[in-house]
């Protein structure tokens, strides 16, 4: 049974989320034996099961163009960024393997709009658990008591999968879920990083340790930002269905790339504006 939190403590919870402070990681696991590391490579080389498809091989190697990234944004103007008719707050989950920082840059973007943006908590996205939701649950319950006004969930690839999942269990608290590269429809593994997420979280894709039917939508407004130069999740795993988001929005950029791209950040501020 869980303990409700002290008005106190969801204040400090509330504050901590902001960008402005410096990321502290939460505490991860006890580093694994090597019979588990064994196990974990044994999954990690599972065969790909029928029907699974990856996005091709030159968009996975283009990914690796991102990090001239910050090259690239010094040499070029900033963003003409409209004014907001209405400041939102907005909570960005970061995408697998990756922590706020790597969302920063648009963090820092949607607040020059006039919008309030808020790091998700939880340091490096490391994969799901039991634990992780529910302080993902009283991080977002904070941040909407705080500002009293129900909060945008701007999920990178992994961290919009958590986005649509949290919108489910809270859909007072959230107004809006709008996903970037999340892979919420068909296979779960329409992508390329799954053996990868298997080494490090030592449990399959299809098996994670929470109840969760990922194409299912939330109760709530539920945009999907899509691209089809992603490299590492599959157009059709992002984009999704008819009935799995209310609507699709394509953006030319890689994967990784999601984050810093002008196109997927004025896409996200006009979402925020037409709430």
């Amino acid at each position: 049974m869980r303990l409700s939190k002290t008005a106190a403590e969801r204040e400090r919870m509330a504050q901590d989320a902001t960008f402005d402070r410096r990321p502290v990681a939460a505490p991860g696991p006890a580093e694994p034996g090597w019979r588990e590391v064994a196990r974990r490579v044994a999954l990690a080389r599972r065969p790909q099961p029928e029907g699974a498809r990856n996005p091709s091989l030159r968009f996975l190697v283009s990914e690796l163009g991102e990090l001239a990234e910050p090259l690239r944004r010094a040499l070029h103007p900033p963003l003409d960024i409209p004014r907001a008719k209405t400041g939102r707050v907005a909570v960005l989950l970061p995408g697998f393997g990756t922590s706020p920082w790597r969302m920063r840059y648009m963090a820092k973007q949607l607040e020059r709009a006039g919008h309030k943006a808020k790091r998700w908590g939880m340091g490096v996205n490391l994969g799901v658990s039991p634990e992780l939701f529910d302080k993902l649950s009283d991080r977002i319950l904070a941040v909407r008591e705080r500002y009293g006004q129900p909060v945008v969930l701007v999920g990178w690839s992994l961290g919009g999968v958590f986005a649509r999942e949290l919108a489910k269990l809270h859909p007072d608290a959230v107004a809006k879920v709008i996903t970037m590269g999340s892979p919420f429809s068909g296979s779960p593994y329409d992508n390329n990083a799954w053996r990868i997420y298997h080494l490090v979280t030592g449990h399959p894709v299809d098996e994670p340790p929470v109840e969760a039917e990922l194409a299912e939508k939330p109760p709530v407004e539920t945009v999907a930002i899509w691209s089809p130069r992603d490299g590492i999740v599959s157009p059709r795993a992002s984009r999704g269905r008819p009935g799995e988001r209310d609507r699709a929005i394509a953006v030319r950029c890689t994967h990784v790339g999601f984050p810093n791209s002008p196109e997927c950040i004025r896409a996200v501020l006009e979402e925020l504006d037409a709430l």
